[in-house]
């Protein structure tokens, strides 16, 4: 099996975690956020390239807090500055890349950190890598002099941490006096986490205490799972006019890094290793954004359901009050009695049914004025209606926002109270609606068909008679009118009822009254449809996708089967080495003094214990 398997499967991770968003500010989200960020970062800056080319130069970053000697200590091992250090804080603001001069195509700004740019000179552009050319350096080996990982500057800290998570080896700088500070331990926790492959450079370390702190260090790291790591302590001396360390102080750590460079297979091993801990640690943190996808999908879920369940109530209401009689009473009633005649016809009702009917018939003849000012009160009442209905929703749906965190965050990106109110072309919309349901009642009875006889006493009432005499039947149930107006509007629906069945069969009246309902109820539900766009278009602009936390499992779950194949990167490996490769920890370099007794000490150490082995 060869690396390209696995080297697919981490593309399709890219991808996922690429398209993930966590824009509301849930609980969790920050650290979600990052997590995604070095995530993603490490698969384009480093595992992707790594992937590709196996045999490229093993790539140390150096990294460590403010102040540790970073930039000091590379130049030392090179022997000519070729990073700027500085006296005023923070410093080493763009990353510094050293090679060998024909390793110059490797770092090309297609392959490792992509994202950089490039440039031969000193630059002050934190995304912008400096590469430096330098013959003394072996072949198989580059430096990298990273910003301050504890830096004031947010840029710095963040890219001090990419570097970090693009490096073959880490190689980590802290000093006598700040060797137990909590965040280089954050950035060690993570290297063990992830089995990365790291070496720890001790500086500044007084000449008398050079057994008592760097062994209390090593105890530090072999209590969190460094224990394997080499950890070399460099003594406390003075630097010459160009600020560099004494050669003997530095010399063991760089003749190791130029052992691992011309070892072959062990600076496979190193690359071998680095890349298993770090998909391992893509594997085991990616589920981690993929529920934090989730908890952002549920949170955009509950917003639109509650926005939905606003606007929904108010469909409701709308329905109920042009069935319940609610809409018969003031300015509609009124019209209604001049249309008909006068009062008498409401007094008896009940016994005189039929008279009443043929009275209607007589008076309406040659009256459609009457008629149109019905028309008139019912749009009107219908109108006021629907338009409360819709502020009111849009109220109701504004308070359920404001009562989730994420809610009050999309709110507060709206300008004023525009999502609290109606939109602005709402009561136009309204009346257009209600005048286009008017146009369609009369067109539905212009076309309903019938004997001769009923056809005559259509044309007695007229189009818009009947059609008046429709919407009152449709307006018909009393079950919101209470005390006096129950009986005036139970008998104006009864009244138009009994006329239209005169004119076209009682089957055909309900008929037409269930079709002019549900013709209305459909011409609300849509315009508050149109008032709900408002807020689904806010929720659809968070840009959070349903399907992306599930794409996330899915790409974790191909590359564990990647790395669940037989020796995915064997074959690289053993391509590059001649032999079959294996990862293991970095070894020592044995011989090595393992302290040093009295203030001239200038030489580096590897710290060891009694028995030889590193603490």
């Amino acid at each position: 099996m060869s690396a390209g398997r696995l080297a697919s499967s981490l593309r399709l991770l890219a991808d996922a975690l690429d398209h993930a968003r966590l824009p509301l500010d849930l609980p969790g989200r920050d650290a979600a956020a990052i997590l995604r960020r070095d995530l993603t970062a490490q698969l384009s800056d480093y595992l992707l390239p790594r992937l590709e080319r196996i045999d490229a130069p093993l790539l140390t970053v150096i990294g460590g807090s403010t102040g540790a000697g970073k930039s000091t200590l590379v130049n030392s091992m090179i022997g000519r500055t070729v990073s700027r250090p500085g006296v005023i804080r923070p410093t080493t603001r763009s990353p510094v890349l050293v090679h060998h001069p024909d390793d110059a195509h490797w770092f090309g700004p297609d392959r490792i950190l992509p994202g950089l740019a490039r440039s031969l000179q000193a630059a002050d552009d934190v995304r912008t890598l400096q590469l430096v050319a330098e013959p003394s350096l072996p072949p198989g080996l580059a430096i990298l002099d990273a910003p301050d990982i504890d830096s004031v500057v947010a840029e710095n800290r963040a890219l001090a941490s990419q570097l970090l998570g693009a490096a073959d080896l880490w190689l980590f700088v802290t000093t006598a006096a700040r060797y137990a500070d909590a965040v280089p331990w954050e950035y060690l926790r993570s290297a063990a986490d992830r089995s990365a492959a790291l070496a720890v450079v001790l500086q500044r370390v007084p000449p008398a205490a050079m057994t008592e702190v760097p062994a209390h260090l090593g105890q530090l790291m072999a209590d969190r799972g460094l224990g394997d790591s080499p950890l070399f302590a460099v003594p406390e001396t003075v630097t010459d006019d160009e600020g560099l360390l004494p050669d003997a102080a530095v010399a063991p750590i760089r003749d190791w890094l130029a052992a691992l460079a011309d070892d072959t297979r062990t600076r496979a091993s190193v690359v071998l290793q680095t890349l298993q801990g770090a998909i391992a640690a893509q594997c085991r943190t990616a589920p981690e954004v993929a529920r934090a996808v989730d908890e952002q999908s549920a949170a955009v879920a509950q917003l639109r359901a509650d926005a939905e369940a606003a606007y929904r109530e108010g469909v409701r209401t709308v329905g109920v009050q042009t069935a319940d009689g609610t809409l018969l009473r003031g300015e509609v009633l009124a019209r209604w009695h001049d249309f008909v005649g006068t009062g008498e016809f409401f007094r008896a009702v009940e016994q005189k049914i039929g008279w009443l009917r043929d009275r209607l018939l007589a008076s309406l003849r040659g009256e459609p004025k009457q008629a149109g000012d019905v028309k008139l009160a019912v749009e009107s009442g219908m109108e006021i209606l629907i338009r409360e209905e819709g502020e009111a929703a849009a109220e109701r749906a504004a308070t359920g926002w404001e009562n989730d965190p994420a809610g009050r965050q999309l709110l507060a990106a709206v300008p004023g109270d525009a999502l609290r109110r109606g939109s602005p072309d709402f009561p136009g919309q309204v009346a257009l609606a209600i005048r286009n349901w008017q146009a369609d009642v009369l067109e539905l009875v212009s076309g309903e068909g019938g004997s001769k006889k009923s056809r005559a006493r259509f044309l007695a009432l007229g189009t818009n008679g009947v059609g008046v005499a429709l919407m009152m039947v449709v307006f018909s149930a009393t079950g919101g009118v209470t005390g006096v107006e129950v009986g005036v509007a139970g008998g104006t629906a009864v009244l138009a009822q009994r006329v239209l069945e005169a004119v076209f069969g009682e089957d055909a009246v309900r008929r037409l009254a269930k079709r002019a309902k549900q013709d209305l109820d459909a011409r609300v539900e849509a315009l508050m449809a149109s008032e709900l766009a408002r807020y689904e278009a806010v929720l659809d602009q968070v840009g959070v996708r349903d399907e992306a936390a599930d794409e996330i499992r899915a790409a974790v779950a191909a590359v564990d089967a990647a790395r669940g194949a037989d020796d995915p990167l064997g074959s690289e490996v053993a391509e590059l080495t001649g032999a079959p490769g294996s990862a293991r920890q970095l070894p020592t370099r044995p011989g090595l003094p393992a302290g040093a007794a009295d203030g001239d000490v200038v030489e580096a150490v590897v710290i060891t214990d009694e028995e030889g082995e590193r603490r």
